[in-house]
């Protein structure tokens, strides 16, 4: 398996040229945050990732995680690792020192997010979900349990889970049945929970579980549902541990990837009478607190397909570069590395510039909620509030799907050897396979994108970004190739406009077949504002922008493939759109 070599130098190049770093260290949270201090940062986690984490993937996905009575145990140097993590302080990064955390901008962390996932996805599941455990206390706990629990979470001493889905309760939690009783000034929960990631493990001393359960009078549907935290040991009013809290692993999932990371079933109150939780805001509005926990997930899980991706990429260029295959198409004679032939240099210049892509998108919508949330103008929060609202699914469904065909993709470079595990590159085509179906499966993401953000504003905030788009293609320029890129932008932007204007259209009311083309229009929102980050970045390189110029011309090479042949997907996603409805409902159901 190939080395992973964090690309510091390309997530330094997005976050000055394409998120602003210079207008976040602007607001007082950041003034600390300097560009120096940055790269030290972005410097560091490389190293940790790539001498860390990075040698653990491959022996995880083979050794797996397992479950012999009540406790966990993770692969060979998983928990080493995680040690590690905690005493660098990594887990506190985007958090307020008075939490104990680092204080920096959100921007920087999806940064070393991406390093994390990149080197090890498996292993980087655990602080994810602690992460969007520590968002959603801070958003919603009560004074008293951000007290007892938000500091060791924040270090990384203890860890997070996100409790939702059942058997029979998926996407329609609505259907779920786990239940809550008052006790006091506590609840005691009883039910189980499948799919529970790092439900039970052997990296910290304690859990905390965010768990969905209902009350007995609790209204019918999702509005009847509450949010309770839930420790796997209950905390003395000292800080100290007390009693083992009736919650358990009763048994790993066996999954097509990710098989490091123990995802586990857990029962709750099935020995003890039921589970101590506390509530987290109030009764019956559990999900709305819930969502503060799955918003911050959704943008860290679409951020792994663009660290899947990366890897892949990665281990696919090391790949070309050392198999010698065939002669060359274009004068014969002796074979050479892969890597000089025609169709390599598409697959892996496809692989590239779409992960560029997404990269550019998730750290962008990152910076809007950085600016959301610190911006000392209050029309500026609302727009940028706005601006992330709109581009979490996207980032969330766009991102994964091109994760799993990226990753696919660099299968297809090694040829036979990638279907052969030993190489390593089935590992994250397995591994990519999960990220659009959870937090949300992707359709969900599109139907989110359409029915909550499109339709419910009537395009508001799809116009402020198409106007800023469009802005970009009037560059007053006369280099020929940054002008045939904005050109192709432009094209796209036409198509992202008309699909858009189509949607809104009231004399358009079949609801269904609008929805039909929820996904293309998802997809070709990515492309278009994927389109739009690199044009800019190409611009930002062509300005000379304070970077060596061999990677200035990669950058702007890059961009111009993207404008060659991903912005032309714009056009088949409007047709899909706009044509492709009928067909998609006109089968009867028994000739499925």
């Amino acid at each position: 398996m190939s080395n992973y070599n964090a690309p510091v130098q390309d997530m330094t190049f997005v976050l000055e040229n394409l998120c602003n770093m210079d207008g976040l260290r602007a607001f007082p949270a950041f003034k600390e945050t300097s560009s120096d201090l940055v790269e030290q940062i972005l410097n560091e986690s490389a190293r940790f990732t790539g001498e860390i984490l990075a040698p653990l993937n491959q022996s995880g996905d083979q050794q797996t995680s397992t479950l012999a009575g009540d406790a966990v145990t993770t692969p060979a140097g998983f928990r080493e690792a995680y040690a590690r993590f905690v005493e660098g302080g990594w887990n506190g990064t985007p958090f307020e020192p008075e939490h104990g955390g680092m204080g920096l901008p959100w921007t920087v962390t999806t940064a070393l997010q991406e390093m994390w996932q990149s080197s090890n996805l498996a292993w980087s599941l655990c602080p994810l979900l602690t992460i969007g455990a520590i968002e959603s206390l801070i958003a919603h706990g009560a004074p008293e349990l951000q007290e007892k629990y938000l500091e060791k979470l924040v270090t990384g001493e203890w860890a997070g889970t996100m409790n939702l889905t059942e058997p029979q309760a998926g996407t329609d939690l609505s259907l779920l049945k786990s239940r809550a009783e008052r006790e006091g000034d506590h609840y005691r929960i009883t039910g189980q929970k499948i799919y529970i990631t790092y439900g039970e493990q052997d990296f910290t001393e304690n859990i905390i579980h965010l768990v969905l359960a209902r009350l007995p009078d609790a209204p019918s549907g999702v509005k009847g549902i509450s949010l309770f935290l839930v420790p796997k040991f209950l905390v003395n009013d000292d800080g100290s541990l007390g009693a083992r809290n009736d919650t358990y692993a009763i048994s790993l999932e066996h999954k097509l990837g990710i098989h490091a990371s123990p995802t586990c079933v857990m029962a709750y109150g099935e020995r003890d009478g039921g589970a101590v939780g506390y509530l987290i805001g109030e009764e019956h509005d559990g999900l709305r607190c819930m969502f503060t926990m799955m918003n911050n997930a959704r943008l860290n899980v679409g951020l792994q397909g663009v660290a899947i991706a990366e890897r892949s990429y990665q281990h696919a260029v090391a790949y070309a570069r050392e198999r010698v295959q065939s002669a060359p198409v274009s004068s014969g004679g002796e074979s050479v590395t892969i890597i000089q032939h025609p169709d390599v240099r598409r697959m892996l210049m496809t692989m590239r510039a779409q992960t560029e892509a997404m990269r550019a998108l998730t750290y962008y919508t990152n910076s809007a909620l950085d600016r959301s949330r610190h911006d000392h103008d209050g029309d500026a929060r609302s727009y940028n509030q706005r601006r992330t609202d709109l581009l979490t699914p996207v980032v969330k469904a766009w991102c994964t799907d091109l994760g799993v065909d990226i990753a696919s993709m660099g299968i297809q470079v090694h040829g036979g050897m990638g279907f052969i595990e030993e190489t390593g590159a089935a590992q994250y085509f397995r591994d990519s396979r999960i990220a659009p179906i959870y937090e949300g499966t992707n359709g969900i993401q599109a139907i989110d994108l359409l029915g909550r953000k499109l339709l419910r504003d009537g395009g508001a905030a799809m116009e402020e970004l198409l106007h800023e788009m469009d802005g970009i293609t009037g560059t007053d320029t006369d280099d020929a190739e940054l002008l045939t890129i904005l050109d192709a932008q432009a094209d796209a932007n036409r198509a992202l406009r008309r699909a858009t204007e189509w949607m809104l259209d009231p004399a358009n009311n079949d609801t269904d077949r609008k929805f039909a083309g929820a996904v293309p229009y998802l997809h070709l929102t990515g492309t278009v504002v994927g389109g739009w980050l690199m044009a800019r970045a190409a611009i930002a390189a062509r300005g000379g922008a304070d970077f060596p110029e061999v990677f200035l011309n990669t950058k702007r090479i890059t961009t111009k493939f993207y404008a060659d042949h991903i912005l032309p997907r714009a056009a088949m996603h409007l047709a899909a759109i706009t044509e492709g409805g009928d067909s998609v409902l006109a089968l009867a159901e028994d000739a499925f």
